[in-house]
């Protein structure tokens, strides 16, 4: 290996440096928008708390005052149910980031179940931080359906 290479690396590869492939516009270009996409670092602030704490009385009457007033005159329909779950839940979710509570993550979960006289079990699972995570639910009921909305709240570090 003494002596001079005869190749280059771009000549070995098959490839040229990016000076011979661009003209100097499209350079300017190429770093601009790769300066553009650079990821922003935050420094730690190790600090564990949040300073806008959830509350979930706030929640708790945002959501019963969602369910009220959206299904307030509704009669149950299995086929659009599932739409109408959709968008109280994106409704709810909103209001609760309205809310401003920071460094948590939401999941919020409605269930329209029609009145036939059974009972109902819901239940989920996931890693729970028992100091910092909590949820709440809010119900209402009509003549022909029970609605039900879970709010997760799950404390994000």
């Amino acid at each position: 290996m003494k002596g001079k290479r005869t190749q280059s690396n771009y000549e070995a590869l098959g490839t040229a440096p990016m000076e011979e492939c661009f003209s100097n516009s499209m350079k300017t270009k190429l770093l601009s928008f790769r300066a553009s996409r650079a990821k922003i670092r935050y420094a730690n602030t190790y600090r564990l708390e949040s300073h806008n704490k959830f509350r979930d009385y706030l929640v708790r009457d945002k959501a019963q005052a969602i369910l009220t007033n959206k299904l307030q005159q509704a009669k149950y329909d299995g086929v659009s149910s599932p739409s109408l779950c959709a968008s109280i839940s994106e409704e709810i979710l909103k209001a609760v980031k309205e809310l401003d509570f920071d460094r948590y993550k939401y999941v919020v979960s409605v269930l329209i179940v029609e009145k036939a006289g059974q009972a109902i079990n819901v239940a989920s699972r996931c890693v729970w931080d028992v100091q910092r995570d909590t949820w709440i639910s809010a119900k209402c009921e009509t003549e022909t359906f029970i609605a039900l909305a879970l709010v997760m709240a799950c404390y994000y570090e």
